[in-house]
């Protein structure tokens, strides 16, 4: 274990929360200390939300350890039975609670429920994590709730053209969306407008918005969509193995996989595969041009975005969609892929070789930063953390996935998937580059006279600009016993650099004057440098 100030993910326990939360009729008992109420928090907070989580804390101090504490726990979980009248009920224990050892899912086990369901949550807190927390959450919870229903031994699967048989329109699941997940809210909404077109019904939107008896009728869909695999993938594997419920793997994120992901529903389905999915003499299918994206990525203006060094850090599922987006969708370089879900590392691995990359599999955020500052991207896509980080090298950053910030949870509509999704992603994308260039610009022209007597900014105060003060030499650390520094007429001309590819102009200005000896970089040095680089 170990002290950070940032983390990508919280203990397991959040991870129940998360699902708990996102449920209607289900109460979460947690073992936990008086400090472990923090989690609130997190959903009303950055979520908005008008309401606590369904949580009940046992909330023990310092002198209840001297105690009885398991006497505690079954207090707490009789109260909140009482209170609540929960329609399922979980029980588990903080990460501080684990050491004592009270085991109270056990302990509830042995009580008088009323009859309500009781899962008992045994979370490993200190070798997992948040996201594995609310797979294993939400698979605990879906096999309890559906054990009763399984098939026998030898009878039939389901099929998932049993539709025609019942003379009805064939029905999903969606299965994955929660609380404090990326956009989750809207992209339910964006998915059910867009099955709805071709035909499609939506069984079950689990766990957001479910209630226990909703995840009663799992088994009436014909197939599962696995939108987010860090939540949802250990239920759809275990709806197809015991029901037999095929899932759609693809998750429609971006043009190219929206098409790709209806392709493969109605493949699932045994349904005709519309006219508007085949693809035209252009090499765009028609339903393709429901999304400003393909226009946007062949106008003029695109040119400008052409070859852009883009760096990805995000959990699996986005990272994934992100690097594909950006390589085969807007012409972007990817320099750099990561994740930090280690489950989904494995098909991080491979998409990075496919781009002739390493991936960075990772949770240490500084590693994180220090990777990104050794890429030199233009642009990163990544977390809040990747916020932070890269507002401190001074590159442009979009947030594609949690953990997000109270501003990643926009009142508007602005979903991800889907083809209004392709819209906002390339909105999101693309205007921190345009603003790039405009910060640049206006630093370029700042000294101009027709930019001084006026021509400025509505956001500036009519003012000249005041002049640059001349940088101080910067000494850099030692490299074989040899002091490297920057003079100040050096640190002017860099300055005058386009942020987005300063960094790398300076790593290679730096190297250069190591190579040649140089003890001081000045601009004829920089010169020298760009005209080395450039041959």
């Amino acid at each position: 274990m170990e002290l950070t100030l940032w983390t990508y993910e919280g203990p397991p326990h959040v991870g129940a929360m998360r699902i708990a939360a996102s449920m209607e009729g289900v109460h979460y008992v947690l073992h936990a200390p008086q400090g472990d109420t923090y989690a609130d928090l997190l959903f009303t907070m950055i979520e908005r939300r008008d309401r606590r989580p369904p949580v009940t804390y046992t909330t023990f101090q310092a002198r209840d350890l001297g105690g009885d504490t398991a006497e505690l726990v079954k207090r707490s979980i009789a109260d909140a039975v009482e209170r609540f009248q929960p329609e399922a009920l979980l029980v588990g224990e903080s990460c501080t609670a684990e050491l004592i050892q009270d085991q109270p899912g056990a302990l509830a086990a042995g009580m008088d429920l009323g009859g309500i369901p009781m899962v008992n949550l045994d979370l490993p807190a200190y070798s997992k994590k948040e996201n594995w927390g609310a797979a294993e959450t939400f698979y605990q919870l879906v096999r309890s709730l559906l054990k009763p229903q399984l098939p026998a031994p030898g009878q039939p699967k389901l099929d998932p053209t049993r539709w025609r048989a019942e003379n009805r329109r064939p029905r999903v699941n969606l299965l994955g969306p929660s609380l404090l997940g990326f956009r989750c809210r809207d992209d339910v909404r964006e998915l059910t407008q867009l099955l709805a077109s071709y035909g499609i019904d939506v069984a079950v939107v689990a766990p957001l918005g479910a209630r226990p008896a909703d995840l009663l009728r799992l088994p009436t869909a014909d197939a599962n969509l696995n939108l987010y695999p860090e939540v949802s993938g250990a239920v759809c594997s275990w709806l197809e193995r015991q029901f037999g419920l095929p899932t759609v793997k693809t998750i429609p994120i971006g043009i190219g996989a929206t098409v790709e992901f209806l392709r493969e529903l109605h493949g699932v389905l045994g349904l005709e595969l519309p006219q508007d999915l085949q693809p035209g003499a252009d090499g765009l299918c028609p339903a393709e041009r429901r999304s400003r994206l393909p226009w946007y990525s062949r106008s003029v203006d695109s040119t400008y975005l052409t070859g852009k060094r883009v760096f990805v850090f995000a959990d699996g599922t986005h990272a994934l969609a992100a690097a594909r987006i950006a390589s085969r969708e807007l012409g972007f370089e990817v320099v750099g892929l990561g994740t930090y879900s280690r489950e989904m590392a494995r098909e991080v691995r491979a998409l990075a070789a496919e781009l002739g990359l390493e991936a960075l599999i990772s949770d240490d955020y500084l590693a994180v930063e220090a990777a990104m500052a050794a890429a030199a991207p233009e642009l990163v896509l990544g977390t809040q953390m990747e916020r932070h980080s890269a507002k401190r090298l001074g590159i442009p950053c979009a947030v594609i996935s949690a953990p997000l910030h109270v501003q990643d949870v926009p009142a508007r509509y602005a979903p991800q998937m889907g083809w209004e999704g392709a819209n906002v992603i390339f909105d999101s994308w693309v205007h921190p580059l345009m603003m790039g260039l405009e910060e640049h610009l206006i630093g370029m022209f700042r000294h101009d006279f027709e930019f001084v007597d006026g021509h400025r900014s509505h956001l500036g105060d009519g003012a000249p600009a005041s002049p640059v003060a001349p940088a101080e030499e910067v000494t850099l650390p030692s490299v074989d016993g040899a002091q490297l520094s920057w003079s100040a007429d050096g640190e002017a001309e860099l300055a005058k650099i386009p942020f987005f590819v300063r960094g790398k102009v300076r790593k290679n200005t730096e190297a250069y004057a190591r190579d040649q000896g140089l003890a001081v970089i000045d601009s004829e040095a920089l010169y020298e440098a760009k005209a080395h680089y450039s041959r």
